[in-house]
Order: structure tokens, then C-alpha cells, then sequence
């Protein structure tokens, strides 16, 4: 197996030796030999940037001018997106279009809509999600086919320390999120990092999602708990 040197600070070999987040290939440590291997071209050796990391699950710098520039990017698009009329169908589609990683042509987010980079949302056919949508994408979102989001929805992949003095130094790491085909989140729901909702799911409003809920599952409270399960079809 290839040995590939990673540039990452410090706090990122930590969470990975302890196991909170995966590295996407074989690392070791930065050292002054790897600087000079990369002076001399090598090919072997692998410099993520601090978006790069972020995808990856990796501990990143929240910060870092290239990640701040796309953020800024994205605030913008929300901005014009929140101020067209209703009425205004069309244009409101085209700026989902451009906004959105992935939707077809019958997508629909009532105003306002919230999220942080917006190309890292994917949603299936016939997407609609209510008032007050917000989705921080740090990691990738995806939403399967005819998904109902109710009012008040917030999905979040952005994780923080708890270590004070980790959290203050703006370094955090995102896990993905996945919500399958035939769901409906009811109003007002929260749905943590990391968690995968299967298909034909119906979440509760005001539910926090914490953990995984498997397919054809009706499931509420907080945290939410599995109350019925479906006959699959």
C-alpha cells in the first residue's frame, strides 16, 4: 500500500487515532522530509486543501480564506433567492438550479431557505421542503425522490469540538447526512451529523434525530425512537 503524506494540523491525526473521524487514504504525520519530497515533485505526496478535508470527514480550518470564499459565494445566491417574489417561479427554480448540487425542474423551497454552500445538497425528483429550511452542508446532503420537508427543518453535518479551547480555535469536522426515496420530516424536526433515514420514513415533528432510522420506519420524539414499522410493499 502507497504511503501518502497528509498536511493536516495537528488536531486532525488526533481525532483520527481516536477514532473520530477516518482518514480517505493511508497517512503519516507531516515531517520536513515530506516538505522537501514535495519541493522535488514527488508524486506520492498528497496536500489536501482545507475544503478537501472538510469533504473528507477530516478536521479542517473553518476559516481558511478559500473556505470563507465559497461560503460568501453561497450567501449571496441565498440573499437573491430569499428576496424574489413568490410569484416569481421560474426565476426561483433557475437560482435552485445554479444554488443546488443536484434537483430536477420540479423542485420547490418555500422562502426563506438557509444553507451554507448549497453544491453539496442533492435532491431527488419532485423535492418540497416548507418555510424555513436550513441545511448547514459542510458534508453532502442527499435526499431521495418525492421527500416532504415540513416548516422549521434543520439538518446539520457541521461538527465542534467539545473541548473549549478545540472549538474556539475554529477547527470542526462535518459527517454526511442521507435521507432515502418516500420521506416525509414533519415540522420543526432536527436532524443531527451522520445520520441515514431510509426510505418510505416518516420522522415526527419536533423530533431529534441522533441516530440512524431504517427504511419503512415511523419514528418521533428526543431522541427519536422507531414507533411503527411499515409492511414493506
Amino acid at each position: 500500500m502507497q504511503t501518502v503524506f497528509v498536511i493536516c494540523p495537528p488536531t486532525s491525526l488526533r481525532h483520527i487515532s481516536m477514532g473520530l473521524i477516518r482518514p480517505i487514504r493511508p497517512i503519516r504525520p507531516i515531517c520536513p522530509m515530506a516538505y522537501f519530497l514535495y519541493a522535488c515533485g514527488r508524486k506520492n505526496l498528497f496536500i489536501m486543501t482545507e475544503k478537501e478535508k472538510m469533504l473528507a470527514g477530516q478536521v479542517y480550518d473553518a476559516c481558511a480564506p478559500e473556505v470563507l470564499v465559497e461560503l460568501n459565494r453561497c450567501k449571496d445566491m441565498v440573499f437573491e433567492y430569499n428576496n424574489l417574489r413568490p410569484s416569481q417561479l421560474e426565476e426561483r427554480k433557475a437560482l435552485l438550479r445554479k444554488m443546488l448540487g443536484a434537483c430536477d425542474d420540479q423542485v420547490f423551497i418555500n422562502q426563506p431557505f438557509y444553507c451554507d454552500y448549497g453544491t453539496h445538497i442533492r435532491v431527488g425528483k419532485r423535492f418540497f421542503a416548507n418555510f424555513h429550511f436550513t441545511v448547514l452542508d459542510e458534508a453532502y446532503v442527499t435526499i431521495g425522490d418525492d421527500a416532504f420537508i415540513g416548516p422549521n427543518v434543520s439538518i446539520y453535518t457541521a461538527c465542534h469540538s467539545t473541548d473549549p479551547a478545540e472549538r474556539n480555535s475554529r477547527q470542526e469536522w462535518a459527517k454526511p447526512v442521507s435521507i432515502g426515496n418516500n420521506c416525509w420530516i414533519g415540522g420543526s424536526v432536527t436532524i443531527l451529523p451522520g445520520v441515514t433515514i431510509g426510505d418510505n420514513c416518516t420522522i415526527g415533528a419536533g423530533s431529534v434525530v441522533t441516530r440512524n432510522i431504517p427504511s419503512n420506519s415511523i419514528a418521533v420524539g428526543n431522541p427519536c425512537r422507531i414507533i411503527k414499522t411499515l409492511s414493506p410493499e
